[in-house]
């Protein structure tokens, strides 16, 4: 009885198989294209039948364009070089959120600090002399107050005024991406520039993305991979801000890349790693490096204000120890 009943089941067995052979055949592939861009590394992977690198760089370039202080022909440029210069859409939106942002964080985000981050050795100008008498003097016409957008043009209270977008414009590059994969009806893909990521629907495993974010470890080089935890997360967009990456020694001590508008200094606050989660990746671009600025409380602050931001620090304790924190609404997406 039992072997007339395997005789029965086993063509049902084989049809099954070759049917679900079939359908993964079917299933539309997933491209990963890679390159450079602003400066860094990019990777895309998304599901399509055609290979999309020509539009995607296309629409990079667009932006690289518009926001790159590196960039001698750039929207940007014209207008720290005070050039009687309109203002195209990307730089629009992105001085307007910036402004947004800024006050949100009682300056701690602030786009005019170019001058400070050149004459820091992080910008794109080389290094000046820094002592308390030039930071005092740059100070004059920092502040994102003093700078606005009337009719498509940059109005400045000091011509000295320079803008540099670095902390959001990478972040925007990566929402640019994820609208033109929109526009595509493509519904599955992950967008990582320099570690700025926006994410949908599931990967190639048909299981939601997972993104690691590293351990803080002094490592300009970055060589180390050493994982803290692991997001898994099937929509949003996601920024990391930290000081271990990007940073030089000067007569014994150290000097981080981020740089607190509102003093003139290289932060000296206890978090060492800034994780934000947020609706597109310059938002959370934006408010991962206010927080590396404000230090633990008053992130924390600012993420109750905020419940739609999700946010995961790791933070230096008094004792030495490492410390982790996470807004409840981060739970989600921790696996580990």
């Amino acid at each position: 009885m039992a072997n007339k009943q395997l005789k029965w089941q086993f063509p049902f067995l084989i049809l099954l198989i070759v049917g679900t052979v079939l359908i993964l055949k079917k299933q539309v592939p997933y491209q990963t294209d890679q390159g450079i861009v602003f400066g860094t590394m990019y990777k895309i992977t998304y599901q399509s039948k055609e290979n999309l690198k020509m539009e995607i760089e296309s629409e990079l370039q667009k932006v690289d364009n518009s926001l790159s202080p590196f960039n001698k022909k750039s929207v940007i440029t014209h207008i720290n070089h005070n050039e009687d210069y309109s203002t195209d859409s990307m730089f629009t939106h992105v001085f307007r959120l910036a402004k947004t942002i800024s006050k949100e964080t009682h300056g701690a985000f602030d786009i005019t600090v170019a001058p400070l981050v050149n004459a820091w050795g992080f910008g794109f100008k080389n290094a000046s002399h820094v002592d308390s008498l030039t930071i005092d003097s740059i100070r004059q016409f920092i502040g994102f107050e003093k700078v606005d957008l009337v009719d498509g043009k940059v109005v400045k209270k000091d011509p000295r005024i320079m803008l540099d977008c670095s902390a959001i414009a990478k972040g925007y590059g990566v929402d640019c991406v994820a609208r033109l994969l929109e526009s595509k009806g493509i519904k599955n893909y992950m967008i990582d520039i320099g570690g700025e990521l926006v994410v949908k629907g599931k990967n190639a495993q048909q299981e939601s993305w997972r993104i690691g974010i590293n351990k803080p470890i002094d490592d300009s080089l970055s060589v180390n991979q050493e994982l803290q935890t692991i997001i898994e997360i099937n929509q949003g967009g996601m920024a990391t801000s930290g000081n271990y990456r990007n940073f030089y020694y000067k007569d014994g001590k150290k000097y981080a890349h981020t740089i607190d508008p509102r003093t003139g200094y290289p932060v000296q606050h206890n978090i060492l790693s800034s994780t934000v989660i947020a609706k597109d990746c310059a938002t959370a671009d934006a408010y991962a490096t206010s927080f590396m600025v404000l230090g633990l409380d008053s992130a924390k602050a600012i993420c109750n204000a905020h419940p739609e931001l999700d946010a995961y620090f790791i933070y230096a304790k008094e004792n030495g120890n490492t410390g982790i924190y996470f807004t409840e609404g981060m739970k989600q997406y921790l696996r580990n």
